[in-house]
Order: structure tokens, then C-alpha cells, then sequence
């Protein structure tokens, strides 16, 4: 119950385009999205998206990526583009259900942007 699957992610090079996908397990998440963690650094935020369709990106990915949700698949999406080499960093898929708001992740996926 609760299992967040990835897929994606990679080798890229600066100013190339990845996109990352997360399946879930059938559970339906108020919140889904994506947090990234770097070496050395806190997990941040990345891009959420709830059911009601409200959209939140990190200011530093805005105009760059982009968050959807497949809701026959139960799945949510990043789509990352003009990437930087300081996006490099593993992405983890993050659910969170309602009422209690209760946090799910997946097991992460590394995105190194290099030339």
C-alpha cells in the first residue's frame, strides 16, 4: 500500500531533456510530486501537484520542468528541460494521502546532467 515505483532519469547533458516517471500502487495520493536531493544538501522540493490540479514548483526549476498526473495510471510525471548541471541530484517521488496527509517515497533515481 503506498509503494512509489520510478522510472528514468540518467545521464544527460547541459541543456539536454529527461523526464522521470512514478507509478503507484492503485493508491490514490492527494499530492504527488517530485523532491531531489544532492550531495551534501537537504531533500527539496521539486514539483507537486494535487487532485484539485493546484501546481507548486521550486523557483529555481519554473519555466523548466513540468508536473503531470495520469490519473487512469496512476502515475505522475517530471518532464525537465534546459537542464543544468545543478540540477544533478536523486529524484524521489513523494505521495502524500489524505486525511492525515501521511508521506510515501519512492526509492529515488539518480539524474546527472554532464557534459
Amino acid at each position: 500500500q503506498g509503494q512509489l515505483v520510478e522510472s528514468g532519469g540518467g545521464l544527460v547533458q547541459p541543456g539536454g531533456s529527461l523526464s522521470l516517471s512514478c507509478s503507484t500502487s492503485g493508491t490514490i495520493f492527494y499530492v504527488m510530486g517530485w523532491y531531489r536531493q544532492a550531495p551534501g544538501k537537504q531533500r527539496e522540493m521539486v514539483a507537486t501537484m494535487t487532485t484539485s490540479g493546484d501546481i507548486n514548483y521550486a523557483d529555481s526549476v519554473k519555466g523548466r520542468f513540468t508536473v503531470s498526473r495520469d490519473y487512469a495510471k496512476n502515475m505522475v510525471s517530471l518532464q525537465m528541460s534546459s537542464l543544468k548541471p545543478e540540477d544533478t541530484a536523486v529524484y524521489y517521488c513523494n505521495g502524500k494521502k489524505m486525511p492525515t496527509m501521511t508521506e510515501f517515497w519512492g526509492q529515488g533515481t539518480q539524474v546527472t546532467v554532464s557534459s
